[in-house]
C-alpha cells in the first residue's frame, strides 16, 4: 500500500469517527432537551440529605533502615463532603431534584503523616424562589441568583496516631474514626418569583393576555385548565426596565381548601407584589368573579387581596361585553381597564398602568 493510499484511508476513518460522534451527541441532546426536562412542572419536593462521613485516622509507625525509633506517622482522615442547595437560573422546576442525596465520604489517613482527601461537596440545583422547610419551619428562602444554603455538613475526619504524640506518650497507637455526616429531611417549595401575577378563574384569558403584553408563549386553547403550571413573561419598557408577569393557573371555588390543586396555585400568588384580576366579560355578573377571587386569597392568607392591584376586564371583543363592563363599574370602586387579548385593544394602557403600580410599590415595601 502506497503512502498516498494510507493517507486517504486515514482521512476516511477520521471522517467516519467524527460523524459517529456528532450523531451520538445529537441523540443525547435530544434525550435531555429543555422541552423534555421542563415537561413535568414540580413545585414541591421532599428531600433527604445525608452528608459524607469523615475518613478514619491511621495508626502507623515510620519504618526506615537504620532508623529504629521512627515514631508514629499516621495521618488524619479527610472530612466528609457537605450537601449544598444552590440557585441555578437555568432550572425552572423541582422535577430534577431527587428524593435522596448522599455526600462524598472523606478518605482515610495514610502513613508518612499523609492526610486523607476531603470529600467533594454535593450540590442540589433549584430554581429561584425556592423555600426550604424543616419540620414545617422555614430555614432558608432563596431569593437571589447563586444563593446557597448548606443543607448538611460533612463529618470531621478522624485523628491519626501522630496527633496523639506527646512527651508522656512517645509511641501512641490510638487513632479515631471519622464522624458521621449530618442527616436531615427538608421540604422544598417553589413559589414563582414575579412582580405581578395574573389572577382569575379558568378560561378567563390569562394566557392570551400574557402573550399580548410580554415575550412569553404559553399554551392557549378554548377550554378551561389549559394552563397547569405558572408561566412567567417579561414586559420591557423603553427605559430598559423589565417587569416579570406570572400567568397563574386558574383558581376554582374552595381553592383555599386545596380544591383543584388550589393551595399549589395560591402559593405562587403569595410571592407576587402586584395582582392583576382578570375577569371574563362574557359572564353576566363579572363582579362576583372578583368577590370570589378576593375571598379565596384572603382565606389562604389574611389581607393577601389588599396588595396593589388592578381589575382587567378581558374579552371585550365579545357581544354584551360593554354592557357587562358598565354593570361591573357600578359595583366596584377600583379602576377597571377593559382590554381584548385577542384584538390587542387597550393593551398599551394596561402596560402603562402596570408600570405605575410597579414604580409605586417597590420591593422594600413587602
Amino acid at each position: 500500500m502506497s503512502l498516498y493510499q494510507m493517507y486517504c484511508r486515514t482521512v476516511r476513518l477520521c471522517k467516519g469517527l467524527m460523524i459517529h460522534i456528532a450523531r451520538k451527541h445529537s441523540a443525547t441532546t435530544a434525550q435531555f432537551s429543555e422541552k423534555k426536562l421542563s415537561r413535568y412542572f414540580v413545585d414541591n419536593r421532599r428531600v433527604r440529605v445525608v452528608a459524607g462521613s469523615g475518613g478514619n485516622g491511621a495508626s502507623t509507625f515510620h519504618s526506615e533502615p537504620r532508623k529504629e525509633w521512627g515514631g508514629p506517622d499516621g495521618g488524619n482522615g479527610g472530612s466528609g463532603g457537605d450537601i449544598i442547595i444552590k440557585v441555578d437560573p437555568r432550572v425552572k422546576s423541582l422535577a430534577s431534584v431527587s428524593a435522596v442525596y448522599y455526600g462524598k465520604n472523606g478518605e482515610a489517613g495514610r502513613s508518612k503523616d499523609r492526610c486523607g482527601r476531603c470529600g467533594i461537596s454535593t450540590h442540589i440545583f433549584v430554581p429561584l424562589g425556592t423555600i426550604i422547610k424543616e419540620e414545617g419551619k422555614t430555614v432558608a428562602d432563596l431569593l437571589c441568583h447563586g444563593q446557597m444554603y448548606t443543607a448538611a455538613y460533612g463529618g470531621a475526619g478522624g485523628k491519626g496516631n501522630r496527633f496523639f504524640l506527646s512527651n508522656e506518650n512517645r509511641a501512641p497507637i490510638t487513632a479515631t474514626h471519622g464522624d458521621r455526616g449530618q442527616e436531615r429531611v427538608f421540604q422544598l417549595e417553589l413559589r414563582t418569583m414575579a412582580h405581578a401575577g395574573l389572577v382569575g378563574f379558568p378560561n378567563a384569558g390569562k394566557s392570551s393576555l400574557l402573550c399580548a403584553i410580554s415575550n412569553a408563549r404559553p399554551a392557549v386553547a378554548a377550554y378551561p385548565f389549559t394552563t397547569l403550571k405558572p408561566h412567567v413573561g417579561i414586559v420591557k419598557y423603553r427605559d430598559h426596565e423589565q417587569v416579570a408577569v406570572a400567568d397563574i393557573p386558574g383558581l376554582t371555588p374552595d381553592a383555599h381548601l386545596n380544591s383543584g390543586l388550589g393551595i399549589s396555585f395560591l402559593r405562587h400568588i403569595e410571592r407576587c407584589r402586584i395582582l392583576l384580576y382578570i375577569l371574563d366579560m362574557s359572564s353576566v355578573e363579572p363582579w362576583k368573579q372578583l368577590e370570589q377571587l378576593c375571598f379565596e386569597l384572603d382565606q389562604y392568607k389574611m389581607h393577601l387581596s389588599h396588595r396593589p392591584s388592578a381589575i382587567v376586564a378581558n374579552k371585550m371583543d365579545l357581544p354584551d361585553a360593554w354592557n357587562n363592563l358598565r354593570a361591573l363599574r357600578n359595583h366596584v370602586h377600583q379602576r377597571v381597564i377593559p382590554v381584548s387579548a385577542l384584538t390587542g385593544e387597550n393593551i398599551e394602557q394596561l402596560i402603562l398602568h402596570l408600570r405605575e403600580l410597579y414604580d409605586g410599590y417597590p420591593l422594600d415595601s413587602d
